[in-house]
């Protein structure tokens, strides 16, 4: 009797690493993604406050929501590039497919954040 052995790639390490790298990205595109909004939120409830308040000159709103959009910003990118060196180190042994939908996805969410900062930097929101 003979068993039916899967075909299964050469590497399954460096697929492994891969998707490990993908998990890692997704995790710092959620850390980004709570800090843009969490800025953005702080941003426009402290404003509103400060307007009701009669206070309108007062730039906490703007400096507390530029502080989080910043790092928002800061931690996608710095995830993309972990995520880059990872798999630029793979590329020495092993191909990899650069359009992947994780990849994609952090740069929106890095085009997002240098907006998001422009537009409070500037009060345009």
């Amino acid at each position: 009797m003979t068993e039916d052995i899967p075909n299964l790639p050469a590497d399954l390490g460096a697929k492994r690493t891969v998707m490990a790298a993908d998990r890692t990205l997704m995790a710092w595109i959620r850390t980004s993604l709570s800090m843009l909004s969490f800025g953005f939120t702080i941003y426009k409830f402290l404003d509103a406050a400060t307007e009701k308040t009669g206070h309108g000159d007062s730039q906490s709103p703007q400096h507390i929501g530029l502080f989080l959009a910043g790092m928002g910003t800061l931690a996608i990118l710095l995830g993309t590039w972990g995520y880059w060196m990872t798999l630029s180190d793979l590329k020495q042994t092993n191909q990899f497919h650069l359009g992947r939908p994780v990849l994609v996805m952090a740069l929106i969410m890095c085009v997002a954040g240098i907006a998001l900062f422009a537009a409070i930097a500037t009060r345009a929101v």
